[in-house]
């Protein structure tokens, strides 16, 4: 069955009524069979599983090709969770250009329960294999990455991982399965932040981890999230399972949007360099070319001529683009990503993060003539 059909037909939760559509169950706790002992359908309380939230693991794990799912209140308590699998005196080599909160987490919650990280460039395996100490088990990767669209060699940083003795993570939020499935390419664990193109609508917070195998590090996780609490809302895990039904119509715009308009904006003088990995500029396109599969997904980023000045000058200019964080929704998105990360931020002064949606995408490319026009 075709991800498109699957995501429309398959996991969801019959209604006796015979609705169409899946009901929502808000219920906190359910009644126990007449032995006082067993659940009738297995459901004993929503910290612990939620007819909804089990039919969005079932769509996301199948989704992904995973042997099963676990969904968080967002994507940031999905990370937490890994973490919080690891022991005192772990080591955790992450892509220098990950997502900054992940850095965050572990230098800010975790340095006093024993945990350290080192950040090397993933696209460099002399790097990373200099990086990887003794008590380093855990590997974290993007790719593209957040906000330098960096395309990391997935089956390759796999087999760097297994030489040492470590468990491989994967951000899949940017390329999503629709594009890239990390799990087919050895990969342990991917990450979800459902937030985006999962949800799609920039009304939804969650995450989501899926799993290779559903094994010891699994069930030690869904503890971590059972007894932690970070548990999703039926309501969210109801609108996630709606949102995905559209989730391939709206991929396959995304990066045909995302595409043509770097194409634009590689030819214009007043933006010095776009980094996008369908583009034969970019520094791994020929790994992209080869890893995603059907297009190199909705996500791009600019550096602008004149600096920091320039590029906020730019955000002000255009009219369809909101300047705003998060990425993944129908509607486009601008953001400087430097002021949003803060004085740590190694991100580029001129560096423009754009989340192209499925706007007309004349449109969105006539906004940035009237724009650049203006610059």
């Amino acid at each position: 069955m075709k991800l498109s059909t699957a995501l429309i037909h398959r996991h969801n939760i019959k209604d006796p009524s015979g609705a169409v559509m899946s009901p929502l169950i808000m219920a906190t706790t359910f009644e126990r069979n007449e032995d006082q002992l067993t659940m009738p359908q297995g459901y004993l309380y929503s910290r612990y599983d939620n007819p909804n939230k089990n039919a969005l693991e079932h769509k996301i794990a199948e989704m992904e090709g995973g042997a099963a799912c676990i969904s968080f209140a967002s994507g940031l308590a999905a990370a937490t969770a890994i973490f919080q699998s690891l022991k005192s005196g772990d080591h955790i080599v992450m892509a220098d250009d990950t997502y900054f909160s992940m850095r965050t987490i572990v230098h800010t919650l975790y340095a006093g329960f024993g945990l350290s990280y080192t950040l090397a460039d993933f696209t460099n395996p002399v790097a990373l294999r200099q990086a990887i100490q003794p008590n380093t088990k855990l590997l974290w990767m993007e790719s593209p990455s957040n906000p330098s669209i960096k395309v990391t060699d997935i089956k390759a940083i796999v087999e760097i991982a297994r030489e040492h003795g470590c468990i491989t993570v994967a951000d899949n939020t940017w390329a999503t399965p629709f594009y890239t499935r990390p799990l087919d390419l050895g990969v342990d664990i991917v990450l979800h932040s459902t937030t985006k193109y999962f949800g799609g609508h920039s009304d939804i917070l969650g995450g989501a981890l899926v799993f290779k195998e559903n094994n010891e590090k699994t069930v030690f996780i869904k503890k971590v999230q059972c007894y932690g609490g970070a548990v999703p809302s039926p309501f969210d895990c109801w609108l996630l399972c709606r949102s995905l039904t559209t989730f391939t119509a709206r991929m396959a715009i995304h990066s045909a949007n995302a595409m043509k308009l770097a194409r634009f904006l590689e030819k214009e003088p007043k933006i010095e360099r776009v980094l996008y990995p369908g583009l034969p500029s970019h520094p791994q396109h020929a790994i992209a070319a080869r890893q995603m599969k059907g297009g190199y997904g909705g996500m791009l980023s600019v550096l602008v001529k004149g600096g920091r000045e320039n590029a906020l000058k730019l955000c002000s200019l255009l009219q369809l683009f909101t300047h705003a964080t998060s990425l993944g929704g129908v509607e486009s998105l601008i953001e400087h990503r430097k002021s949003t990360e803060g004085p740590d931020s190694v991100t580029p002064d001129n560096l423009l993060r754009i989340s192209v949606g499925i706007e007309a995408v004349e449109d969105l490319i006539k906004d940035f003539k009237q724009a650049l026009k203006l610059l």
